[in-house]
């Protein structure tokens, strides 16, 4: 029987894919990204161990209002792909039995090749590229951005469908070059259906510390509309330069 570690679920999911969604948040993360709105999710030996038939009894109540907005099933982190082999199943499952729509939220941060069964049963990747420079990213997130890049490029090849998605932290996300750069990136790649600019907030800020770990981002500041605004403009100008030279 797969079992998987489980950090939380929600219900009424409306902003990881389309739709109404049922979003499930499991544990363990290799990255520690300095604005980690889930720090608690980062051990992979916490939080509860669940089977697929009890994430499907969740699901049951709720299926056909999935269904009928044009939602499904999302599953996000921690990092859902250290749990490949539970996600494929769920999924498969819940394809089998409601027919709905799945998305993986993930950081991209794996081995391509540990993750060919799960994305077969995978509709939507949401992928988080959070730092195009290689020193930038290990200076956000502790880990380099080979194997991010190196999934992103494999999921253009099988022709999965993707989002992508930046979390615009000010003075450190939203640097001109470092916007090009994703644009340009962007281009490279064929399935991207949408980019998603998301602002940063500090309503994890609290988990950090009840955990005892120091939040290094204290002084910075929820991003404008504006600043959103500036950033989809860049990427569009990256993508539009990437175009250009191709």
């Amino acid at each position: 029987m797969t079992t998987g570690r489980i950090h939380s679920l929600e219900t009424f999911g409306t902003v990881d894919g389309p739709g109404i969604r049922f979003v499930l948040f499991l544990q363990g993360c290799a990255l520690q990204c300095r604005y980690c709105h889930n720090p608690d999710s980062w051990d992979p030996h916490a939080g509860s161990t669940r089977t697929v038939d009890n994430i499907l009894a969740e699901i049951e109540p709720y299926a056909e209002y999935y269904l009928s907005s044009g939602g499904g099933i999302t599953v996000t982190g921690g990092e859902p792909t250290l749990q490949a082999p539970f996600v494929a199943e769920l999924f498969r499952r819940c394809k089998e039995r409601w027919g709905l729509h799945t998305a993986l939220d993930s950081s991209g941060f794996c081995d391509s090749s540990h993750v060919e069964e799960l994305l077969a049963v995978t509709d939507l990747v949401l992928l988080d590229l959070k730092f195009m420079d290689r020193e930038g990213h290990m200076a956000l997130t502790g880990q380099p951005n080979d194997r991010i890049l190196a999934f992103a490029r494999h999921l253009s090849q099988r022709g999965k469908k993707m989002w992508i998605r930046r979390v615009l932290v000010p003075g450190l996300t939203d640097e001109k070059e470092e916007l090009l750069a994703l644009g340009r990136f962007m281009q490279e790649l064929d399935g991207v259906d949408k980019i998603e600019v998301l602002p940063y907030h500090r309503m994890g800020v609290y988990k950090w510390r009840q955990l005892g770990i120091p939040y290094t981002l204290e002084d910075i500041a929820d991003p404008d509309p504006v600043d959103i605004q500036r950033a989809y403009r860049l990427i569009g100008e990256g993508r539009i330069i990437s175009n250009a030279v191709h």
